[in-house]
């Protein structure tokens, strides 16, 4: 059985520093393989944007300063994304023998451990065929239909995820709703389309309120099955919030991305 970092945060935290703590894994990965999973939340909600988009196609901007929503850009592609009520994942590893040499691979075997997360909180989920090409061209926000290998329910998304890889080094992390507001979405995005967004909750599914403890640890018994992994449950040192803090300050201050 193999042993992984396990990170949980009692308290939601800001965007920018999310960010930042992703990358600082990202960017630790060196040496013999390794891997970590953190789960997270938001203190306040925040519009993510994939690596290579523009801000002002895919966001309203004017909307976000007036409302107090904050806006980062992730280092992995993917779709705008509204993080608001919701559970974060993040897988960060270099063990390439476990996940597969291609960003395809690792992706697959992700969402197949979410999803077996998921049954253990009483639904069956599975993974999402080919996305219309419009979806996969346009600027549609990432909950707005499910991609491939992303994880839907009764053909609606209920877990959106990105990744990026360099060589065997890869982080990606992904996006549970515990409810969905459609209304502010299309408001942040500016999503105009008259079609509903093919879009769900666990909350929505569940029938009931989410547990978010209960819910974090069904995804990781989910992760420890799918990948027969161990958990050193170990939160980040001062010297490493130290460094996050860094790169927090270097790379995801700006709190409305321009480019």
């Amino acid at each position: 059985m193999r042993t992984w970092r396990l990170i949980l945060h009692d308290d939601p935290l800001p965007g920018p520093l999310n960010m930042a703590v992703d990358e600082f894994l990202f960017l630790g990965l060196a040496g013999e393989p390794s891997t970590t999973l953190r789960f997270y939340r938001w203190v306040r909600p925040t519009v993510s944007l994939g690596a290579k988009q523009a801000a002002a196609a895919v966001v309203d901007l004017d909307f976000c300063r007036r409302n107090r929503i904050d806006v980062v850009r992730r280092t992995t592609g993917g779709k705008v994304v509204l993080h608001h009520e919701e559970i974060t994942y993040a897988v960060v590893s270099s063990d390439e023998a476990v996940f597969g040499p291609t960003l395809g691979s690792s992706y697959r075997r992700i969402s197949e451990a979410l999803i077996l997360g998921l049954e253990r909180l009483g639904l069956r989920a599975a993974l999402a065929g080919p996305a219309p090409a419009e979806y996969a061209r346009g600027t549609m926000p990432c909950f707005s239909h499910p991609a491939r290998d992303e994880i839907e329910i009764g053909g609606r998304k209920i877990i959106g995820s990105a990744q990026r890889r360099i060589g065997s080094r890869f982080l990606q992390h992904g996006s549970l709703p515990l409810r969905h507001d459609e209304n502010l979405l299309r408001a942040v995005t500016s999503y105009e389309s008259g079609e509903g967004m093919r879009m769900t909750s666990l909350e929505a599914e569940m029938g009931r309120a989410a547990d978010v403890p209960r819910a974090v640890e069904a995804l990781a018994e989910g992760f420890a099955e799918a990948f027969a992994a161990a958990f050193d449950r170990r939160p980040l040192s001062g010297d490493e919030w130290a460094a996050v803090r860094r790169i927090e300050a270097e790379a995801f201050s700006d709190p409305l991305p321009s480019r």
